[in-house]
């Protein structure tokens, strides 16, 4: 009877472990949803705050790789693998995909009794084609079902790495997902993401479930639907700084913005643009994809009210980093101004899987569009909103994605959970202007959620893993404080920041000074205070390198031996087996003919005899099934060319890149030739290598296709 009534008494968070869902927007600002401050419609959103607990200080790493491998196993990025993107710099804290030494929440999860499902941008891993390795997809990595995309970016209406579970599939051919209206990638996340909930409900109803929700809304390119276009036409048309003020004005009513603070302002100016109605409709796309996610959020909201799951269910919604200010699409027109009255080019094919971050063409054959003037939201345009629309998005705070200021790590954290939320209502002065009435103002960061959801599924970490760096959030959702007991850290690109209590030290670049801003003073970083606070600045740098140290955090760009160092003006570079060139100690190849040599000691062989890899551009010369192969990525895009290896051959084999196609040969003889433009439009980004491929892999082989025989001799030579 005691037990019994000790469970009873017990509060609903220990009482029950909780389903929990993680949603996470791409590419957007801390204003843009509207219980941040925002004016675009996330009325579900909104809900989820006024009845949840909003977090005003939550940090994410300023980058969406990095973001995504620090989310999923609660580590900083470097720790995951994952210190800068997906490209391979030859360390293990960069080698562009998470490792086996740390978990994912999934896998942590799993062995809890816990059902897993994801659906939308995975992101942490190189390997996104379809015959690539596996090994680091969602599947392998924990998941029990998974659809979405592999790669980072790309078209909204027929995305490059779209998959269910391991399988690479087109918004056509997909047997499980077929829309009345048009296939838009938000909605077939959010669509899907109800699919799992409904047959999770009804096939596993006694398991508690994980469900990771990534949406790749609102990153480039502008792609949305008409009808929610149509919501926000004109509602741009005066410019930037009314729309600022507005966030303003809005936040402070929020009590998000302490009236004391410096503002920095808008940083575009109307009056000097030049195509006024093109630039406000980059904001009305925005707007309108944002919509469409909050949509999409409303229906997995009512799925888990249809199964009388809300109470149960703890909701996370965050986003990977800052508005982004890159000039994606901004640029020279590409293509046809305006949209021809039908497709000029060949339709795809229902099984034709989309390759290309960029596509050429739409799937119905209208041609790529890009450039000032064009006008975004139709499938073939591929357009971003620019620096000015992206400080709106970060109102009132510096800088942008990329950067380590507030403006690039700073994202709403929005927790639901009616059952298990335990802060105290605190009541509005002006419950019309401000309806949420809970609020946390600790600093809490990505690497606190893999700790929270461990803590609430009563998990074990295994010990022979690299331990969990962040702190659990419970205590915050019980209304206590959070006893986290040490600073937060950020490294990006040579960007670095340290917050310790009320202070953050930040620097823009690798030789940049430290800065030193009193957060709840000067949370927009106006008034650097390291020079009156020395010994301040000199503490928390000290931090900070013992931090980057103890992580294996490098200089950012310090693999590459000779940065600044002028193309090689050498005609031949002679490689031998073994051999590994960085990025910038390899032939720069990008829009180069060049031919690739090598002489093995016998044939028949397998494996890779030289390879550049990378998950946009790349090349591999290779030999696979008795056929001699060479495979170029352009941006993202592969073209590949195979013959069979010529009986009698003596080793020597050759390929000759160009822009009029891939010519293989063997003992000096003409074997085939793959005609088209086929130099590589970038460097790589990853290692060469002569012998093996383990970065980024270009050819159809895995993970441990080495060369099977000796190698006399190899060479990259240009004419």
């Amino acid at each position: 009877m005691r037990i019994f009534l000790l469970c009873l008494l017990l509060p609903s968070f220990l009482a029950a472990r909780p389903n929990i869902i993680i949603i996470m927007a791409d590419d957007m600002g801390y204003s843009d949803i509207g219980c941040y401050g925002g004016e675009i419609k996330t009325p579900n959103l909104d809900a989820l705050a006024a009845n949840g607990l909003r977090f005003t200080q939550f940090y994410n790493t300023a980058r969406c790789c990095p973001t995504r491998a620090s989310l999923l196993t609660g580590l900083y990025a470097h720790q995951a693998g994952i210190g800068h993107m997906t490209g391979n710099y030859g360390i293990p804290q960069y080698q562009g995909f998470l490792n086996k030494e740390c978990l994912t929440i999934a896998e942590a999860l799993k062995p809890a009794g816990y059902r897993t499902y994801m659906a939308g941008k995975w992101h942490v891993t190189p390997k996104i084609s379809a015959n690539d390795p596996k090994d680091n997809w969602p599947r392998q990595r924990g998941f029990d079902k998974f659809f979405g995309t592999i790669h980072g970016a790309g078209s909204f209406f027929d995305p490059n790495s779209l998959t269910r579970d391991n399988t690479q599939i087109t918004p056509e051919n997909d047997p499980e997902y077929k829309p009345d209206g048009t296939w838009y990638y938000t909605d077939a996340i959010s669509d899907n993401t109800v699919k799992y909930l409904n047959s999770h409900f009804k096939e596993h109803p006694d398991k508690p479930f994980f469900h990771y929700v990534a949406y790749t809304a609102a990153h480039w390119p502008m792609h949305a639907l008409p009808e929610d276009i149509a919501k926000y036409e004109g509602k741009y048309d005066s410019g930037y700084a009314p729309v600022y003020e507005a966030r303003l004005k809005k936040m402070k009513q929020l009590g998000l913005i302490d009236p004391k603070w410096e503002i920095p302002g808008p940083v575009g100016n109307w009056s000097q643009v030049e195509l006024k109605e093109w630039e406000s409709a980059c904001m009305e796309v925005y707007a309108a994809m944002v919509d469409n996610m909050d949509q999409g959020i409303g229906r997995i909201v009512q799925t888990l009210k249809d199964h009388d799951q809300l109470g149960n269910t703890l909701i996370f919604y965050l986003q990977d980093n800052g508005g982004c200010a890159e000039g994606f699409g901004r640029g020279k027109v590409v293509g046809p101004l305006e949209r021809p009255s039908k497709p000029t080019l060949k339709p795809m094919g229902r099984d034709e899987l989309q390759t290309n971050m960029v596509p050429t063409q739409s799937r119905d054959g209208y041609p790529l569009r890009r450039g000032k003037g064009v006008m975004p939201g139709p499938p073939e345009t591929e357009i971003g909103y620019g620096e000015n629309w992206a400080n709106v998005s970060n109102t009132p705070f510096r800088e942008y994605k990329h950067w380590v200021h507030e403006g690039g790590i700073s994202s709403p954290l929005i927790a639901h959970w009616p059952k298990g939320i335990q802060a105290p209502m605190v009541l509005s002065t002006s419950p019309t202007l401000n309806p949420y009435s809970r609020n946390s103002d600790e600093p809490t960061h990505l690497i606190d959620l893999m700790a929270t959801c461990l803590d609430l599924a009563k998990a074990t970490y295994p010990k022979d893993k690299i331990p969990v760096e962040g702190a659990s959030l419970v205590p915050i959702l019980k209304g206590e404080p959070l006893k986290r007991g040490k600073p937060i850290f950020f490294e990006h690109e040579g960007n670095r920041a340290v917050r310790d209590g009320n202070w953050k030290l930040v620097a823009k670049g690798v030789k940049s000074k430290w800065e030193l801003y009193n957060i709840p003073a000067d949370r927009t970083e106006m008034n650097n205070l390291a020079e009156k606070h020395p010994d301040i600045v000199k503490k928390m740098a000290t931090q900070y390198k013992q931090w980057a140290k103890e992580r294996g955090i490098v200089p950012f760009g310090s693999w590459n031996k000779n940065k600044k160092a002028k193309a090689s003006p050498k005609k031949v570079f002679h490689l031998k087996a073994g051999d590994q060139f960085t990025r910038e100690s390899s032939p720069d190849i990008a829009n180069r003919p060049f031919t690739v040599s090598a002489v093995l000691e016998k044939l028949p062989a397998t494996g890779v005899i030289v390879a550049q890899g990378g998950s946009s551009h790349g090349w591999s010369f290779y030999l696979k099934d008795d056929r001699i192969y060479f495979t170029v990525r352009q941006g993202g895009h592969t073209i590949s060319v195979s013959t069979p290896v010529p009986r009698n051959s003596s080793g020597a084999l050759e390929a000759r890149v160009s822009k009029k196609g891939i010519i293989l040969r063997a003992d000096n003889k003409h074997l085939c030739i793959k005609e088209g433009n086929s130099l590589l439009i970038g460097h790589p980004i990853d290692v060469l290598e002569i012998g093996q491929d383990t970065g980024g892999l270009v050819g159809n082989y895995g993970n441990d296709f080495k060369l099977s025989v000796p190698m006399k001799s190899a060479t990259i030579s240009f004419n």
